[in-house]
């Protein structure tokens, strides 16, 4: 049987998330982050999930790295696109 992930959204945590797209925990930061030299406005967004936790949807991050994947293999050297 196959989980439709639109009615059981899967969500990880900034761990998961470091080592499924691996980067470090600052660089996810910086990714997220608009004031910084590395921001990447494509990279998935983070939500609450309480007073002190934030999540990832493993949907959000899927299609991020699929796009990143494509580009570099398109050659892409496009600057909205910093992977």
């Amino acid at each position: 049987m196959q989980r439709d992930s639109a009615v059981h959204p899967s969500v990880i945590r900034l761990k998961q998330l470091s080592v499924r797209v691996g980067l470090s925990r600052s660089t996810i930061y910086d990714r997220i982050n608009p004031r910084s030299s590395r921001y990447d406005a494509t990279f998935p967004k983070p939500f609450k999930l309480g007073s002190f936790a934030v999540g990832w949807l493993e949907e959000d991050v899927s299609a991020w790295l699929q796009r990143c994947v494509s580009v570099s293999y398109n050659g892409s050297n496009s600057r909205s696109h910093k992977h």
